[in-house]
Formats: structure tokens, C-alpha cells, sequence
């Protein structure tokens, strides 16, 4: 019923940028704590940024100074926006929400992912 679908990933230069978006649709009554997290081959995955929904935003400091996470309550959608893009940053990144649904209930969903490859 629910579903987060992420958007926007691709393969990029070093130094290069992307704005990944994901949209939340469904049975949704209201979306409380957005985040993003990421995972590269053979590693744990990691917490990226979160953005509540008043707004304030929180990164890991990997990111810090070049990701911006960002959310249009409107279209039930939140967005990261990624500058100055390193090979490090390649990874299948995938947005999280904490929400409640119509019927009540408050449950944490996840997207199936969308790659991000920055590499020469």
C-alpha cells in the first residue's frame, strides 16, 4: 500500500553532482522523519542525512558541506541533493520514513534504492 520510490541516481564524475529524489505514495496520513542512508559493495550500511518534518536536517560528516536533504510536504517527497561528488560517495542509496498511515498506524518504510556511481 505504502511505497517510498527513489529517483535520480546515475553515473558521475568526480566532482560532479546529482539530486536524488524520493516520493512517498499510498495510504499515507502524514510523514514524519525522512532520512537517507547508503551502502557500497561489501560494506555496512551507513547513515547519510534525515530531515524532520519541520525541517531541520542532520548529516553524517562524510557528507557534511557538499549533500543538501531537503522535503516537499506537498508531493510527499524528499530529495539530496549531492555536490562535489567523490568515488567514495558510490554506493545504492536508499530513502527511509518514519510515517503514519491512514488506518493509524506508525511504521518505518524503506525504497528499493537507486545506484549512484561516481567514477572517471
Amino acid at each position: 500500500q505504502v511505497r517510498l520510490v527513489e529517483s535520480g541516481g546515475g553515473l558521475v564524475q568526480p566532482g560532479g553532482s546529482l539530486r536524488l529524489s524520493c516520493a512517498a505514495s499510498g495510504s499515507i496520513f502524514s510523514i514524519n522523519t525522512m532520512r537517507w542512508y547508503r551502502q557500497a559493495p561489501g560494506k555496512e550500511r551507513e547513515w547519510v542525512a534525515r530531515i524532520t518534518s519541520g525541517h531541520l536536517t542532520n548529516y553524517a560528516d562524510s557528507v557534511k558541506g557538499r549533500f543538501t536533504i531537503s522535503r516537499d510536504n506537498a508531493k510527499n517527497t524528499m530529495y539530496l541533493q549531492m555536490n562535489s561528488l567523490k568515488p567514495e560517495d558510490t554506493a545504492v542509496y536508499r530513502c527511509n520514513a518514519d510515517l503514519n498511515t491512514s488506518d493509524g498506524s506508525l511504521l518505518s518504510y524503506w525504497g528499493q534504492g537507486t545506484q549512484v556511481t561516481v567514477s572517471s
